[in-house]
């Protein structure tokens, strides 16, 4: 493995070549994956990204495989049942109203479920015959530099890694003694002999059943293409060209389609060939520098720290600021001879906005800036879907779409869910309070919060008691897709999306300088009720309380992550926090899934309960995902913390974990910066570097023996830094006394830096 080594260096001394002031980077190696065998099914394999392009590195049957992927891969036929007179919310609750909801499942659910498409397809594998070479002796990635490698008992080696900046994947063999060794370039089962079967969107169903030709391989000087012809005018192509070393063999491959309007696959290769495995590397390794220079931690719990790091790494991997959002398998598809689960759509009732919760803290706004481009990329396609199924001016994004934003169907209630644009506001928010971009502020998140206060404003009647309700509503995923799970009154979860809407409409107008619509919305807002609250914490809805156990924790979304609810709103909001983080715990985990941990852990740390947050977020990393740090839904452990021991894949638990462990170390959504609010007592020594707080201030931090604290802070916008006593008890900062719950404001110039000691 002497070439990974020297593979980082040549990265690290060209970023030092290209930057006058480089920033030491932590080590890295105790958190790659590591293993004493290479993982032989796709969902377990080694996985590389770029946001754009992805490969997963594992063994099938005796060959080396490397699953391809693209994130412009789908198939985005219409589908036919979204369409015509029924294809509005009215009619919908019309069903509703007269118990006839078999009708609305047979027009929106069962589609989903039957059709394949649209979904995201795969591309297409690399294989190599390795048999020769024995037994793998080591495999693994260096996240450091999203590198994979492999070596086998005879010394032959391989390296790959996709391209952090260009739209490329490499592949290097080392002792390879075969005069004739080359890749074979493998076509997805599009065509296999012998009938489709139709199986559910979990599982995956049939790529047979898309009714595609067969594909086209076409042989070059070292080198192959294939091409695909997909639904309608869609074309995508793979090329893999090599060539061969002193030493072995090195190659490279490309995916393209017909589509994009940039370089095909047969040119990107033949430039990239040009410059080399080696030569391509330190622009490779830059970006990556670059990536783990934004933020880094220290903790003395190795399970979380590693997997934390695990989730940077997926997240480096899956996003970009000109890509896509991640979606549920992101640049790695399934390579199964089936689509992904759930089609590998892009799930807005949960899914795509917890992948995006660690972004911010950990300060890579650059990355979280991708899922808003694609929001306001397709706003033309949201503002006709609000306008056709919602009659309704405003905007409205459906809860599950296609890569174009187009509305897939599925589960009615959160397909079509009336508040999926509210949550999805909360994404601009954080982007604008964390960055303190004016432009954005101006020109994208406000405007977003205008269309859609008005949306609600237009879907929006008047109940019995005066108070603004929505027609019919639904909390995600509870009581699935029966007539149940309609509510008549709105429920929490879509109430809290609304109160959020209307109460950062108001708070950016204000900001913006205009307080007559700042009144507007705030007129509005009290117009819609307080949320339903009783023995148990937060309801459902009115009088309907959590009485089972349930996945997605959507009645509280007032507390996390919408932060309208906090633990420094006093003794009423510490109550109905605690009674509903209680009720929890008594209805149980028995039907929660990974992503459920992961977002328990977040509301414990809300709490300030260190201990509880950590053990839940142990839970996840060991108990549902697979030894490459993939969260695959179901409880993988047998030690019975959830019913679903399923293995779905999807990411959404990864990065909600990331997110839980950055909210124990540094909290900012109160108005003031909590350092160190919830680590277990016995992390005495602790520490976080890089991580930005709302306001745009940049903060790194180091607790001591659990008694003292220093804290870098710079503020790249200016504005009034406010921070909590961080100790527990009376401590002195910076020469001045801060009692307990005490906040300590200094007003801070752009581009100003202090260092605050806090010690008992």
């Amino acid at each position: 493995m002497k070439t990974i080594w020297f593979l980082f260096l040549l990265g690290f001394l060209f970023s030092c070549s290209q930057n006058k002031e480089v920033k030491v980077l932590p080590d890295l190696s105790p958190y790659n994956l590591e293993f004493d065998y290479l993982p032989t099914t796709w969902d377990e394999g080694l996985p590389l990204g770029n946001g754009q392009t992805g490969a997963l590195i594992w063994q099938k049957e005796d060959k080396l495989r490397l699953s391809l992927d693209h994130v412009d891969l789908w198939d985005e036929r219409k589908m036919e049942n979204l369409q015509g007179e029924p294809y509005k919310y009215s009619w919908v609750k019309e069903q509703w109203e007269k118990d006839n909801y078999k009708e609305v499942q047979g027009l929106f659910d069962a589609p989903y479920n039957n059709a394949p498409a649209p979904s995201k397809i795969p591309g297409g594998a690399l294989e190599f015959a390795t048999s020769s070479f024995g037994e793998v002796k080591k495999s693994g990635v260096s996240i450091a530099t999203g590198t994979g490698m492999i070596e086998w008992e005879s010394g032959v080696t391989m390296q790959s890694y996709v391209h952090a900046v260009n739209p490329v994947g490499w592949f290097k063999f080392e002792g390879i003694k075969e005069e004739n060794f080359s890749p074979g370039l493998m076509i997805p089962a599009y065509n296999l002999p012998g009938e489709s079967e139709a199986d559910n969107p979990v599982t995956g169903q049939d790529l047979r059943r898309l009714g595609y030709p067969q594909g086209v391989v076409e042989e070059l000087d070292n080198g192959k293409v294939y091409t695909q012809k997909g639904y309608g005018d869609f074309e995508y192509q793979i090329t893999v060209r090599w060539r061969k070393t002193e030493s072995g063999l090195e190659g490279v491959w490309a995916i393209s389609t017909n589509l994009e309007g940039k370089q095909n696959s047969k040119e990107l290769t033949q430039t990239a060939l040009g410059k080399g495995f080696l030569g391509s590397f330190p622009t490779h390794s830059e970006w990556w520098n670059r990536f783990w220079s934004k933020s880094n931690i220290s903790i003395p719990d190795t399970i979380l720290q590693r997997q934390w790091y695990l989730e940077q790494y997926k997240f480096g991997s899956a996003a970009r600021e000109n890509t896509p959002p991640i979606s549920l398998q992101a640049v790695w598809t399934a390579d199964n001879g089936k689509l992904p689960p759930w089609k590998g759509d892009f799930h807005h009732d949960l899914n795509t906005q917890l992948s995006y919760w660690p972004s911010y803290t950990a300060n890579h706004l650059d990355l979280s800036k991708g899922f808003l481009n694609w929001l306001w990329k397709n706003y033309p396609t949201f503002k006709e879907y609000t306008k056709t199924y919602y009659e309704s001016d405003g905007l409205n994004v459906p809860g599950v779409s296609t890569l174009t934003g187009s509305p897939m169907g599925g589960w009615i209630q959160y397909a079509f869910g009336p508040t999926v644009s509210g949550w999805l506001s909360h994404h601009f928010y954080l982007q604008w309070r964390y960055s303190m971009d004016r432009e954005f502020l101006e020109n994208e998140a406000y405007p977003w919060f205008q269309e859609v206060a008005l949306y609600f404003d237009g879907i929006s009647e008047k109940g019995e008691d005066g108070k603004r309700k929505l027609p019919i509503s639904a909390s995600p995923e509870i009581h699935n897709n029966s007539r149940q799970a309609w509510f008549g009154e709105t429920t929490n979860f879509d109430l809290a999306n609304i109160r959020f809407v209307y109460t950062k409409a108001a708070e950016l107008a204000r900001e913006l300088g205009n307080e007559q619509e700042a009144e507007k919305w705030e007129s509005i807002l009290a117009e819609w009720p307080d949320f339903a609250v009783g023995e148990t914490g937060l309801l459902l809805a009115p009088e309907q309380p959590l009485e089972n156990s349930h996945r997605h924790f959507s009645h509280l979304m007032a507390i996390h992550p919408l932060s309208l609810i906090n633990w420094s709103g006093g003794e009423k909001a510490k109550d109905i926090i605690r009674k509903t983080a209680q009720n929890l715990k008594t209805t149980g985990s028995s039907a929660w899934v990974g992503y459920s941990f992961s977002w328990q852990g977040n509301v414990q740390a809300r709490m300030l309960d260190g201990e509880g947050a950590a053990e839940t977020l142990r839970i996840f990393a060991t108990s549902f995902c697979l030894p490459n740090s993939f969260h695959v839904n179901g409880d993988q452990s047998g030690k019975g913390y959830s019913n679903f021991t399923y293995r779905p894949f999807t990411l959404e638990g990864n990065f909600a974990f990331a997110a839980g462990v950055q909210e124990m170390l540094l909290q900012s959504h109160e108005n003031f910066i909590r350092l160190f609010p919830a680590v277990p007592s016995s992390w005495e020594n602790v520490s976080f570097d890089g991580f930005l707080a709302q306001g745009a201030f940049q903060v790194s931090a180091t607790k001591v023996n659990g008694s003292q604290i220093t804290a870098n802070i710079s503020a790249a916008k200016g504005g009034k830094l406010r921070i909590l006593n961080p100790i527990d008890g009376v401590c002195q900062v910076n020469g001045e006394r801060l009692e307990v719950g005490q906040v300590w404001e200094n007003e801070m110039k752009p581009g100003e830096s202090i260092v605050l000691s806090f010690v008992k």
